[in-house]
């Protein structure tokens, strides 16, 4: 589980290539003061696992899955990439809840200054996803985590704030240029239970949950 607050900005060192299986090999300093072979870590907003490391670099896997519902293939050696470790148990949540499980690339369609901010607006790859992302509500943009301002039947903006801008990956983005998106964890798993079909004979039987019923309707 992450925050969505960028700990900090890595380079690509290094990128394999296998067909769609990529190791990515990045140099950063703060979140290599604890690392640990297995940890996770949040690359653009996508969870990897550590599979090495050394003083100045961490590498890790990313899987075909990830590649093709990911822009990290789009990546190339000297990429700019925001990090964040875990969130450790009993720090604070600056952010919100981000899993690093990324829903669907999205596509910057504009990037405008308004005074001290910059405002972009995205348009989401698989539009199904709009449905979870509201305005005030949270979504996670490789990795950051932002506050909706507006949405529309296509895509939704978000305005960023001078730091933000400094401290992460967006400073570099610009109209036409491709980000990972995550929406909110909660409104996805409202959604699912709203949409689940009525429970079956048997847990009207039981009068409650049980594996059954949890198998027959995806969460097992």
């Amino acid at each position: 589980m992450f925050t969505g607050i960028i700990e900090e900005i890595g380079v690509l060192r290094g990128v394999q290539r296998e067909g769609q299986a990529l190791v990515l090999t990045i140099s950063a300093t703060r979140i290599l003061e604890d690392v640990h072979l297995g940890d996770s870590i949040a690359v653009n907003g996508v969870c990897l696992t550590v599979i090495r490391f050394d003083a100045s670099s961490v590498s890790m896997d990313v899987m075909p899955q990830t590649y093709r519902s990911t822009n990290l293939k789009q990546l190339q050696p000297g990429s700019r990439v925001n990090l964040e470790r875990a969130m450790a148990a009993g720090g604070r949540y600056g952010g919100h809840m981000v899993q690093g499980h990324v829903d669907t690339p999205g596509r910057i369609l504009s990037r405008n200054r308004e005074e001290n901010a910059v405002v972009y607006v995205i348009r989401p790859e698989r539009e199904d996803v709009l449905r979870y992302i509201i305005p005030q509500g949270s979504v996670a943009i490789d990795g950051i985590s932002l506050t909706v301002v507006d949405t529309t039947e296509e895509s939704f903006a978000v305005s960023i704030i001078p730091h933000t801008l400094q401290e992460t990956i967006l400073a570099d983005k610009a109209a036409g240029d491709t980000v990972n998106l995550e929406a909110d964890i909660l409104g996805k798993y409202i959604d699912r239970l709203l949409r689940a079909p009525a429970p079956s004979a048997a847990t009207k039987k039981t009068g409650g949950l049980t594996e059954a019923f949890l198998a027959e309707n995806g969460f097992l």
